[in-house]
């Protein structure tokens, strides 16, 4: 059947580049149909998640139509889908780059069994990290539980160079119908926040390169140093594109260990950070309960509350504590949060507030445009002190000494709080017109006071941990 059109199940792949799914099906010959399916799964994303994987689905479409082929679009259960398609086409094989999540991995051991079972060729590739999570074991065998030791393992491991874009695709005799991206409606509950967000956004391969490219021509050099402080440009922003695979992470390593070798400072803690990455990808293939349990079960009986009004306080980037609300207000202006703010908001909603990660997790689910499910799951029960840690004591953030360190002359905090900022400025005032209606949110003439002292804070959460007589701050 080698002569056989053959379907490119897209997902989390939209680029050219850096693609060995796309490049063997380019060296096959076959005619290739890349066809992304709108299903279930892909529908119970959050809102912002969502819309900015419709944009990057029209940025792959234009980049393949640039080398003769189409992007199909098709909506229902993945497995209809694909099956139809093979009807129609006469396809004789489906590939696909694997996804790592439990939902994703069920729907696709169910695709490539049925489809087998027609007869047909089913094929998963590598694609979205350097190492397939079985691939990195411990000395027994096992699977590792603490970063370090796994970056250990990992740093000195060849990783494959990145394949070059196909300059063409074969196309098929006729193309099968498409759905119209815009009848999907994607972006339909970002509401009114698409139009705040949008400018902040860097969709598609050709930015993501460029973004690369720009951070180790200079940023890079400082990224140890300075990547913890939210006001500068220290980051490469390249979280959102490694999303949606508008950007390979093989390129990215190479392109970085290609600075390390010149003697660029911040290069390797740069590498250090995609293998966290890896990491969580790690532990969410062999651990996939990270995602909606504590990781570590010892945990379960600790008393965190659940929803509650000091958490839609804080959800509403009115908390009172300035660093926080900045934070939460950056997310709902440009999509994204910084790592260190993300770090001092989780910690804060879990410790000070004394509330289930499970309920920040679930909000930036919803909010942010390069959520990621093992880089969320593992980031909250990092911050919550019940996840995977080489120390691991239960850490309380000082939201203000943390301001002080980080955002010594409040650049961040005035960017994002226009109560706070004389005049506002555009980022401060969007907040307010990207936030729900039913917020019902204005510029108020006052900040809010604190929900709580931040020793008060402290104490309480010490002392609710302090049963395993393991308690800890970090300032």
């Amino acid at each position: 059947m080698s002569d056989t059109p053959l379907i490119l199940w897209v997902r989390r792949d939209l680029r050219l580049s850096d693609n060995p799914m796309l490049a063997q099906a380019a060296k096959s010959g076959r005619a290739v149909v890349p066809v992304f399916i709108l299903d279930p799964e892909t529908e119970s994303l959050g809102a912002a998640a969502k819309w900015r994987l419709g944009l990057g689905l029209a940025a792959f479409a234009r980049a393949l139509e640039g080398i003769g082929s189409k992007l199909i679009l098709r909506r229902g259960p993945a497995l209809e889908v694909l099956q139809g398609l093979r009807a129609e086409l006469g396809a004789g094989a489906v590939h696909w780059a694997r996804l790592y999540d439990a939902p994703a991995k069920a729907r696709d051991t169910q695709v490539k069994s049925a489809l087998r079972g027609d007869g047909i060729e089913a094929q998963s590739h590598a694609g979205h990290l350097l190492y397939e999570p079985w691939t990195v074991q411990t000395g027994q065998g096992g699977y590792y539980k603490v970063y370090s030791a796994f970056w250990r393992n990992v740093k000195t491991r060849e990783v494959s160079f990145p394949a070059a874009a196909p300059k063409t695709l074969k196309a098929p005799e006729n193309w099968p119908a498409s759905d119209l991206l815009d009848d999907w409606q994607m972006g339909r509950a970002m509401d009114r926040g698409a139009a705040v967000v949008l400018p902040h956004l860097g969709v598609g391969e050709g930015v993501a390169q460029t973004r690369l490219a720009d951070f180790l021509d200079g940023p890079v050099m400082r990224y140890k140093d300075r990547r913890d402080f939210p006001a500068e440009d220290a980051t490469s922003r390249l979280s959102e594109n490694l999303t949606y695979g508008e950007i390979g992470p093989r390129s990215i390593w190479h392109a970085t260990q290609r600075m390390m070798h010149e003697g660029s400072i911040g290069a390797e803690h740069f590498l250090k950070e995609l293998a966290w990455r890896e990491f969580a990808y790690h532990l969410l293939h062999h651990s996939p309960h990270i995602t909606s349990r504590n990781w570590r079960e010892e945990w379960d009986s600790f008393p965190w509350r659940g929803d509650n009004d000091d958490a839609e306080l804080w959800r509403r980037g009115m908390s009172g504590e300035p660093f926080v609300d900045a934070a939460m207000r950056e997310m709902y202006v440009t999509g994204t949060m910084h790592n260190r703010a993300r770090m001092i908001v989780a910690s804060y909603l879990t410790k000070h507030l004394m509330t289930d990660w499970r309920v920040g997790q679930r909000w930036f689910e919803d909010c942010l445009i390069d959520w990621d499910p093992a880089s969320n799951a593992m980031g909250w029960q990092w911050a919550a002190g019940s996840g995977p840690d080489a120390t691991p004591y239960f850490r309380v953030f000082n939201p203000e000494t943390q301001a002080k360190k980080f955002d010594p002359k409040a650049l961040y905090r005035h960017r994002f709080i226009a109560e706070l900022a004389s005049p506002p400025g555009p980022d401060a005032r969007g907040f307010f017109n990207a936030v729900p209606r039913s917020w019902d949110l204005d510029v108020p003439s006052r900040y809010p006071d604190r929900l709580v002292e931040l020793s008060f804070g402290r104490k309480r959460a010490l002392e609710a941990y302090s049963v395993r007589g393991t308690a800890a701050d970090e300032p």
